[in-house]
């Protein structure tokens, strides 16, 4: 046999032997391959939760818990808030608003992963005029909040993206809450971005809109957006600020700024204080997956409005 006869046997003799080498491999090895081959390295999810306004009424715990579980089934990275963990601590009174944060970090815990929270109007301890506790109380303002959860305002890196949560909020002269980042953070703010590459994209998370079209659709007088969000847009000039994440509003709202950056405004878990939507807006919250330099978001109904709606019913036939 020539030469050239054995090159072209001890080809097909290969061929054959590959091709029933493969049909021995599993069908789900292959898959298994296939997966591994089109994962995304960089990409992640995370969930961004606003207005939860836990109490121990209106089966709140009951609401909260099902988003939480809803949370654990889509497994994101990490859980961002936006606010008004609890309701309320504004009208003061040492025990119930311990009752109420302890509460919070209690069920919190049930997340099976990280969380970083956001200070609300709500959160911020005996501030109004009625409160039993005087602004000289070591809890008051931000002094309840910091003692469970820390800063007011922080960040942190994830997968190659800087994620900054802001406290919009302070009290006027008169015991009511006003909405303004204050110097202090804005100082903070400048030096946490020096550290920050300019290419790098940026997420911020802060209760009080920093932007949002509620005046303009509803014709309020009052705006409800932070009355110096103009500092820190200034701030992030040169920055790649890609998504500003809000609540406080209880209505979903989304928009992209001259193609620079996006602002989601994250409906609420609470609705209209657990007793149905507020603004026709479904109890819900954000669920955003990163890929690479971009990122897709998506609202989840947790399935508390049909819960709420069975426990009425159900409660109206005992009646």
């Amino acid at each position: 046999m020539s030469a050239k006869k054995n090159a072209t046997s001890s080809r097909r003799n290969f061929i054959r032997q590959s091709s029933l080498a493969v049909a021995a491999i599993p069908l789900t090895q292959l898959s298994c391959k296939q997966k591994e081959s089109v994962k995304e390295p960089d990409g992640f999810e995370f969930a961004f939760l606003t207005d939860i306004h836990i109490k121990p009424e209106m089966n709140a715990p009951k609401g909260f818990q099902m988003a939480i579980d809803k949370v654990n089934e889509m497994n994101p990275d990490f859980v961002l808030t936006g606010g008004d963990l609890v309701y309320d601590a504004m009208r003061g009174n040492q025990k119930k608003c311990e009752s109420l944060f302890s509460l919070y970090q209690d069920m919190s815990k049930g997340f099976n992963m990280p969380v970083h929270n956001c200070v609300g109007n709500h959160d911020l301890f005996g501030i109004y005029e009625e409160s039993p506790e005087s602004e000289d109380h070591p809890d008051y303002k931000y002094g309840m909040w910091e003692r469970y959860f820390g800063k007011t305002y922080y960040s942190f890196d994830h997968k190659g993206w800087h994620f900054i949560t802001l406290n919009s909020l302070d009290v006027t002269e008169n015991k009511r809450y006003k909405t303004v980042f204050h110097d202090e953070q804005m100082e903070w703010l400048k030096k946490d971005l020096e550290q920050v590459d300019k290419s790098t994209p940026i997420v911020i998370t802060t209760h009080i809109p920093m932007i949002c079209a509620r005046s303009q659709l509803t014709g309020s007088k009052g705006s409800p957006n932070v009355t110096n969000s103009s500092v820190v847009f200034e701030l992030m000039e040169n920055h790649n600020l890609k998504l500003i994440l809000q609540g406080h509003i209880h209505w979903k709202e989304y928009g992209h700024v001259n193609d620079r950056f996006h602002y989601i405004i994250g409906g609420s878990i609470a609705g209209n204080g657990w007793k149905g939507r507020r603004h026709n807006t479904k109890e819900g919250f954000v669920s955003i997956k990163v890929k690479g330099d971009d990122f897709t978001w998506e609202y989840i109904d947790h399935g508390w409005e049909d819960e709420r709606i069975r426990i009425k019913k159900e409660e109206g036939s005992r009646a």
